[in-house]
């Protein structure tokens, strides 16, 4: 479906479809994140030891970096859809690896110079996922989500779920309200990409960690976006309101964990 993302074809699908596809839900947010475990283990490190290996003048940048690379991307990745149509989600996957492995080949200056690009395709790849469930990208309600599908804690760190806050919401997307939104989600995201960006900066191996962690970022965003539109739809095909769905999700999740 596209066009209004609130519209209900048909009757709702029934209470034991809902709760099988909440669970896929739940399992699929619960394995995000495997890949970037794989490639700490590659490069021997850990997560909250990366950014140790960054130069503090990288570290004191790293936000309005990272909140500039993001309001670069939410522009030119909507721009892109006029030019490059929907693919499948390894296409996205072979070229982010592709452009991580270019972006450590050169140490910290190259995974710098890549970083806008990259950020530029996640949110591309974050937007296919909201067409795969019937979203329109050019939506308003659509366009924040994506960018806030970013405000998850990220592939190397835990976290109870992609933060869902504009599930449901209906907004006017004005340029004020849109850099509110990445001011938000910014200084998380700064701490996911600062860990790509030390990764890449592994002697000998970052052209391997740069390869490696694009495609588990990848991966982990796609996995993401669809916990957050996927929740959005099941409520809509469920006929129930969003924000229920949401916490539904939150409960039965934390029910699993524990």
């Amino acid at each position: 479906m596209r066009g209004n993302a609130m519209e209900i074809l048909g009757r709702p699908i029934d209470e034991a479809t809902t709760e099988a596809r909440l669970d896929a839900l739940i399992r699929r947010n619960a394995r995000a994140g495997n890949a970037a475990i794989d490639v700490l283990n590659l490069i021997g490190g850990r997560a909250e030891n990366l950014l140790d290996r960054l130069p503090p003048s990288v570290r004191m940048r790293l936000n309005s970096t990272t909140e500039e690379a993001l309001r670069q991307a939410a522009e030119a990745a909507h721009r892109s859809r006029d030019v490059v149509g929907h693919g499948p989600a390894w296409r996205v996957q072979a070229l982010t690896t592709m452009m991580g492995a270019a972006g450590g080949v050169g140490g910290l200056p190259t995974a710098l110079a890549e970083l806008p690009a990259t950020t530029t395709i996640l949110l591309r790849a974050i937007q296919d996922v909201a067409l795969d469930h019937g979203f329109d990208p050019n939506d308003p309600s659509v366009r924040f989500g994506s960018v806030e599908v970013f405000g998850a804690a990220g592939p190397m760190a835990e976290d109870d779920g992609v933060n869902l806050g504009f599930i449901g919401t209906r907004v006017t997307l004005t340029g004020s309200a849109m850099r509110t939104l990445i001011a938000r989600v910014a200084p998380r995201l700064a701490t996911v990409l600062g860990q790509k960006l030390a990764a890449q900066t592994v002697p000998v191996l970052g052209a391997v960690a740069g390869a490696g962690i694009n495609y588990a970022y990848t991966r982990y965003y796609q996995d993401m976006a669809h916990v957050h539109f996927g929740l959005h739809r099941l409520a809509i095909d469920a006929g129930r309101e969003p924000q229920d769905m949401v916490q539904a999700f939150r409960e039965r999740a934390g029910r699993v964990r524990a």
